[in-house]
């Protein structure tokens, strides 16, 4: 790996992983995966009612998913990390075949499963080598019951490899590679990566916002008609796939990978719509802030109260206020923090080539976690790697239990990463030494993230409804997904936006529509950030004491729904709208704060 001259690593090591990409290593691990999968195979093709055999695959098809999560996870860190690396790209296309056979073993235990008796099940449930399983070994069951043939689910899985999976795959490598000439407000030119847009789009300077906003636009336009290929192909496949599978509404699978109830889904938007004006508050103070009627959407991002010193922030300064900011409120995440640095697990260099975005993930088989972003010296940035780390420290926290055991869904994942954000920025605000200006400026940032969650996050997610309302009667057109979009942004923003201050063609960056892998990849994140919101409330009242009680939270979630966890850990009902509308008012005290700022 690259050496650096920072005090603090920006550059990660995968070496603990493999000792390099193609070496003897890697080599032998990939051909006793595909040895093992392929004897796996077998034994699950032949699978009957013997109880005894059930068991058996299901403990080493648990272990052979460690080893291929390993392997994917390492694959996709490097092809994040230089999406240009053709050799890369070829393994990750291959292991999309390694993972389509895992996804058949999976068709063949799940239809084993649901063959079984009630009776029968429940006894095999209690057999030792399944304890602390018994959660996923009932979803998949549930799974069995709500999946068509094996051999129909045999060539959908072989088919997914070259359609659904290849179109996201189309996505990260088209992405990865774009970049537009971007003409500066001195009149300088810059072929910017795209990786970089966004960063641009948050710079306090309004002219440059809007200069990335439109020279960033182009090459979307360019490939508009491509991504509308892909997007309608995505949702098409799933679709299909869902009818064949007799589940009746495409939420259905979303609400189960989520492991969250309908109900509880419905509760949390009726709250958010019915508290809608507190978020749009604070995006009518930033354009008062600003001096416009209203925002731009390139203005959503944009802090409107620049940093005191005005100065751009360093990696090592990110970095060490990160560390205070955790060690000084909860310091076992300010130890791993630490470690995390010291070990470089995280990516965070700016370089041509990185794919945009950040992700955190991490090997059962290693027992480590790595967290990939670019970081700009903003403090969007630095709030990015607090939330990044937040979900580190959540696998690190499951690391004693099994694999089936430490699976958690994207709904409770994003309550983690939540509540290391807010660990930052609460420890920044406590700050004794903290001047009128800083906090004012952190009342933005605070304000800058409510804003994103409660009304840019639940717009994604009407867009997305909307459009796969639309797709099940065939493919959309360009100028339909853009006019979805914009009327979702009406939708949620209201008058809050410009006349023009739409962006019709955010469906086609925003890369989490492109997600193959989970569909609906948007109202997670507003359950995450609304129950951190509840957790952390209880942090500030209860101090350290309440710690012990969210670890035991993080702990319960790879085994157990979003509402049973709630329950036992909080003792709260998710599908009472009342619950979210408490989380989402515990905004307003700095909402009324971020008003005051100028007065």
């Amino acid at each position: 790996m690259a050496t650096t001259s920072l005090t603090t690593p920006d550059r990660w090591s995968l070496e603990s992983w493999f000792s390099g990409f193609g070496k003897a290593d890697y080599i032998d691990f990939k051909a006793a995966l595909v040895a093992d999968i392929d004897a796996l195979k077998k034994r699950a093709s032949a699978l009957g009612s013997d109880a005894n055999e059930i068991v058996g695959v299901i403990n080493t098809l648990e272990a052979v998913g460690d080893r291929l999560g390993h392997l994917s996870a390492y694959l996709g860190c490097l092809s994040a990390d230089d999406a240009n690396d053709e050799a890369v790209k070829a393994d990750e296309a291959w292991i999309s075949t390694l993972e389509a056979e895992n996804t058949k073993l999976l068709a063949s235990l799940r239809s084993a499963l649901a063959a079984l008796s009630d009776a029968a099940f429940d006894s095999m449930l209690a057999e030792s080598s399944l304890k602390d399983a018994e959660h996923t070994v009932k979803r998949l069951r549930h799974e069995g019951q709500h999946q068509m043939s094996a051999e129909m689910e045999s060539l959908a899985a072989d088919l997914n490899v070259n359609g659904l999976h290849a179109w996201g795959r189309l996505y990260d490598t088209l992405t990865g590679k774009m970049e537009f000439e971007m003409t500066f407000p001195d009149g300088h030119k810059e072929i910017v990566p795209m990786s970089r847009r966004r960063a641009l789009m948050s710079e306090p300077d309004r002219k440059v916002r809007e200069a990335a906003f439109h020279d960033g636009q182009k090459p979307w336009n360019e490939h508009a008609t491509t991504l509308a290929a892909a997007l309608n192909g995505i949702a098409g496949t799933r679709l299909s796939l869902y009818g064949r599978r007799g589940l009746p509404h495409f939420l259905d699978t979303p609400l189960f990978d989520g492991a969250m109830s309908r109900n509880s889904l419905d509760a949390m938007l009726e709250a958010i719509h019915a508290n809608i004006e507190l978020p749009r508050r604070a995006i009518r103070k930033a354009a008062k802030l600003q001096g416009t009627a209203a925002l731009h959407y390139f203005d959503l991002e944009a802090p409107q109260i620049a940093a005191p010193d005005e100065k751009e922030l360093t990696w090592d300064e990110a970095c060490k206020t990160v560390d205070h900011a955790f060690s000084a409120a909860y310091p076992k995440l300010g130890a791993y923090f630490r470690e995390m640095l010291a070990q470089r697990w995280i990516e965070a260099q700016p370089r041509a080539g990185k794919r945009p975005g950040a992700f955190c993930t991490g090997s059962q088989l290693k027992h480590e976690e790595r967290v990939y972003m670019t970081f700009h010296k903003t403090v969007h940035d630095m709030v990015t790697l607090a939330h990044e780390v937040g979900h580190a420290w959540h696998s690190c926290v499951l690391r004693p239990a099994r694999s089936f055991a430490a699976g958690y869904p994207m709904t409770l994942a994003e309550t983690a990463s939540n509540f290391g954000e807010m660990i930052l920025l609460d420890g920044l605000m406590s700050d004794p030494g903290i001047t009128e200006a800083t906090k004012a400026y952190l009342l933005d940032q605070e304000m800058l993230r409510a804003h994103a969650y409660l009304i840019n996050i639940p717009m994604r997610y009407e867009f997305e409804k909307a459009f796969y309302t639309e797709r099940a009667g065939g493919e959309l057109s360009v100028s339909r997904f853009s006019e979805l979009m914009s009327e979702a942004q009406r939708k949620l923003y209201g008058d809050t936006l410009l006349p023009d201050g739409t962006d019709p063609m955010f469906w086609a960056y925003k890369m989490h529509f492109f997600i193959t892998g989970v569909s609906f990849y948007n109202f997670p994140y507003v359950f995450g950030y609304l129950l951190s919101q509840a957790l952390f409330a209880r942090f500030k009242a209860e101090g350290a004491a309440f710690l012990p009680r969210y670890e035991a939270f993080l702990a319960m979630t790879g085994s157990a729904t979003c509402e049973e966890v709630v329950k036992k850990t909080l003792g709260e009902d998710l599908t009472k709208p009342d619950f979210w509308a408490t989380a989402l008012k515990a905004i307003e005290p700095s909402l009324v704060a971020y008003e005051r700022v100028g007065l």
